[in-house]
């Protein structure tokens, strides 16, 4: 069928000499009402063209097929720029934000018109995530533990590592402390139920762990294991356990109170307890195809009205802000090597 409509397309042209000025080689589209298709021919003819201006129709077919390309071309970049621009973010994130960081995700959503999707979860578990689906723009985990494994393991472009908030360990426990614990030795006194993250991949779990391993000695240990009700899968349900009163206290982070106030209070740790200061890092992925718009989100995370965000839930902006609180200097940041004894509730000594 394409030889036939070939063959009579070169009939038509030379069955009209005046078109062509001489023999030649022509490239062009065609078209026949129905379908468009590419045509490479010689034309070879001994008459020779009429000393006439060429035919007006010929340049408005031509320029109207050069019209219809360009726009196709046009509109195919547009579709595809259409297609980039709404295509979410997607950030990997500890629990340990959580709050700020959902309302923050919809104040750079109105603000930029780029929508932001967050996956919350323990932050070795979604650290995990991220390397098996290959696919996100933000890793935002709950400390600096995991964003240095992260780094190692180049799951993150370190250069693009920002520390948006910091955080302090304390102890959490309910509204008007009806336990009236005061100390980190109260939570081994019996019968009172505790319970701390599952050190295993939540970065509250890790440093509690820290703490306890650190500031007790052996019979206070012992104390606290046997009041460890049980390990909780997240940042978020550490305070939930108060929250729901589940338990009497939790060694968890010092904006809990400010997650929940109602139900939640927080009694400081003494100085020396502290072990360090924790902080929240965000980095731009690997995995990124659209790191302008990450660093657009680090960007708003780290301006007044980002950090505003996070102050309201009483979060730190500084260190120095952190180590005031504490009333000592301390550590920021680091890792932590969790005992074996400790990575399950079961192993009690």
């Amino acid at each position: 069928v394409q030889g036939r409509r070939q063959r009579r397309d070169i009939e038509t042209l030379n069955s009209h000499p005046s078109r062509w000025s001489c023999p030649a080689v022509r490239r062009g589209f065609f078209y026949d009402g129905s379908f468009r298709y590419k045509l490479e021919f010689n034309i070879t003819s001994s008459r020779t063209r009429r000393s006439e201006d060429p035919d007006p129709r010929d340049f408005h077919a031509y320029s109207f097929m050069l019209v219809r390309i360009i726009s196709i071309i046009l509109l195919m970049l547009v579709i595809t720029q259409a297609t980039r621009a709404g295509e979410p973010l997607l950030v990997y994130a500890g629990a340990a934000s959580k709050p700020p960081t959902e309302e923050a995700a919809a104040a750079f959503t109105e603000a930029t018109g780029i929508e932001v999707d967050v996956l919350f979860g323990v932050s070795g578990y979604v650290l995990s995530q991220l390397k098996l689906a290959r696919h996100g723009d933000l890793y935002f985990p709950g400390s600096s533990d995991y964003m240095e494994k992260a780094k190692r393991d180049g799951d993150v472009i370190a250069a693009t590592e920002r520390i948006i908030v910091y955080l302090v360990s304390a102890i959490n426990v309910q509204k008007g402390n009806p336990k009236d614990i005061r100390t980190l030795e109260d939570l081994a006194r019996p019968g009172i139920r505790v319970a701390i993250a599952n050190p295993d991949g939540v970065c509250v779990g890790s440093y509690a762990v820290e703490i306890i391993d650190r500031r007790m000695n052996k019979e206070l240990k012992a104390g606290f294991r046997n009041n460890l009700v049980n390990y909780v899968g997240s940042c978020s349900k550490t305070a939930s356990a108060i929250s729901l009163k589940a338990v009497d206290a939790v060694i968890g982070w010092r904006v809990f109170q400010h997650w929940d106030p109602d139900r939640i209070e927080t009694i400081p740790l003494q100085p020396e307890q502290v072990q360090r200061i924790g902080y929240i890092p965000i980095a731009i992925t690997r995995y990124s195809k659209q790191p302008e718009k990450a660093q657009r989100f680090i960007d708003f995370l780290l301006s007044p009205e980002g950090q505003a965000i996070f102050a309201r839930y009483q979060y730190f902006s500084t260190a120095d802000a952190a180590m005031q609180w504490v009333g000592s200097s301390k550590p920021i940041g680091g890792e932590y090597i969790v005992p074996d004894e400790w990575l399950s509730p079961a192993k009690n000594p």
